[in-house]
């Protein structure tokens, strides 16, 4: 695996028991480059959000080989696996999951808070420089739920990135945004790759959006076309 690997995926293989056995990953093996943005495309039921939850380290009940940032996860514990996505990966999800009675800023913090490797001064300049750019400073200080729908999927983004995370991981990233929401954040994470480095996989059913994605990889009942 060269240096300039992100992410590397090795003849994963997945079934699902319930409620009868059946195979819903056949043997995927790809690799994502650092600063990549990749797209994961697919009906629904081809696997594509299945294979993601494989990619992040959630789902660790699978054959084959994952490897990030040239460290094998394959066969790691729970919590070697919690504290590598804690510091690792960031998560963009459909819904933001904020914590609607903190502040914006709170809920940018809390996963440097949890990961405990710098003071909470340092995570806090770390957190107000993430909404800066992209265009919330003013927006530190109020109640999360305050926000519009696409202002809290922007802070689902700098949460995302606090942790200076290796890899970001989108599950239908724009899937509750308008068209004008979905651009913003399109063109975030476009900035993010370009001008960062970030290396960002997600699932997408948007079409502009993976056509306008670095590389789309299309799923069809659990193979790559």
């Amino acid at each position: 695996m060269s240096s300039e690997t992100a992410l590397q995926a090795q003849h994963i293989v997945k079934y699902f028991t319930q409620p009868e056995k059946f195979q819903v990953l056949k043997d995927i093996s790809f690799e994502v480059k650092k600063g990549e943005f990749l797209s994961l495309t697919g009906k629904s039921g081809s696997g594509k959000s299945t294979l993601l939850y494989v990619l992040s380290t959630m789902d660790t009940d699978y054959q084959g080989q994952l490897i990030i940032n040239g460290e094998k996860l394959t066969g790691c514990t729970q919590n070697q696996l919690a504290a590598f996505r804690n510091e690792h990966i960031g998560f963009v999800f459909q819904f933001h999951y904020l914590l609607t009675d903190f502040s914006v800023l709170e809920n940018v913090m809390l996963p440097a808070l949890k990961l405990n490797k710098k003071s909470r001064q340092e995570i806090e300049s770390k957190a107000y420089a993430n909404l800066e750019l992209l265009g919330l400073k003013d927006q530190a200080l109020k109640m999360a739920g305050k926000l519009s729908g696409g202002q809290q999927q922007r802070v689902a983004i700098a949460r995302a990135l606090i942790n200076d995370p290796s890899i970001i991981m989108g599950d239908e990233p724009t899937g509750n945004l308008d068209s004008k929401n979905t651009q913003v954040v399109f063109d975030i994470f476009k900035q993010l790759t370009r001008e960062q480095g970030q290396t960002i996989i997600a699932v997408t059913h948007d079409e502009d959006f993976a056509r306008n994605s670095d590389r789309v990889i299309d799923l069809s009942d659990g193979k790559i076309l």
